[in-house]
């Protein structure tokens, strides 16, 4: 499997995997505060498919590219990622929401969708408390790099960011501004109807995970006239990095459920 590293697709850096001839076209979307190395494990698992992973708007080696305002330029960056070739599109957690947003607008060039544990803000039962919303609300008091900060150290806890290698921790903090647009892009409104996605809707969720990234995956399955739910036993909200045999087989049924 061959990888071509920094090919840049409106201004993004993109990770082509080429497969084998004929085969499955597969694009990644990761998470806040995240990048497309994320996805590396996994698509070791999948050398067979054509593969895409990039870094978003104000994320990793797309930093550069600036900080996306709204979720429609997030859509508006994945589908030229996707180019003009349909592609099934994989997102992890807020890549989920952005994945989901396309193939509502364009459901010709997403034939089908996997969401792990993307989060629902937008809902009324959402908590208050939860990651996203801490950092938005402290926003305002210490600035976006701290409240980057606070962000990471509610996902992977306190001593393992204290472990990070200082050049890590900065660039961390210095991709709080697309952060907050990200995490307030969610909160101003549902970003897609669920009831209207026309293609098959892989929602899924590790055992250990929180108790509403569980609920957000169950009601999306649940809600997507074409929705199935996969639970990946063991795993919690990074299942990509910590089970990525379970999170390929993933992959491959969102593969599989193409139209």
């Amino acid at each position: 499997m061959s990888t071509i590293v920094d090919e840049r697709i409106a201004g993004l850096a993109t990770y082509r995997h080429a497969g084998e001839a004929g085969s499955a076209r597969v694009v990644f979307v990761h998470g806040s505060m995240d990048r497309a190395v994320s996805f590396l494990k996994v698509t070791r698992r999948l050398g067979d498919l054509t593969m895409v992973r990039y870094d978003r708007r104000g994320y990793g080696r797309s930093v550069g590219a600036g900080v996306a305002a709204s979720l429609d330029e997030q859509v508006a960056d994945l589908l030229a990622v996707i180019g003009h070739e349909p592609a099934v599109v994989v997102g992890h957690s807020l890549g989920g929401v952005i994945a989901l947003a396309a193939t509502e607008a364009h459901p010709e060039r997403l034939p089908s969708v996997a969401a792990f544990e993307s989060p629902m803000a937008w809902m009324p039962w959402w908590p208050k408390a939860s990651a996203g919303a801490v950092a938005v609300a402290a926003a305002d008091e210490v600035g976006p790099e701290e409240a980057a900060e606070r962000f990471m150290r509610r996902m992977i806890g306190d001593e393992r960011w204290e472990r990070l290698p200082s050049r890590t921790r900065a660039e961390r903090r210095s991709e709080g501004p697309a952060l907050l647009a990200e995490l307030g892009s969610i909160r101003s409104g549902p970003p897609y109807d669920p009831a209207t996605l026309s293609v098959p809707v892989l929602a899924g969720h590790g055992s250990t995970s929180k108790l509403y990234h569980q609920e957000a995956a169950v009601r999306l399955a649940q809600w997507a006239p074409d929705g199935e739910l996969v639970v990946i036993d063991g795993a919690g909200h990074a299942a990509q990095s910590s089970h990525p045999d379970e999170f390929a087989a993933f992959v491959r049924r969102a593969v599989a459920r193409q139209g």
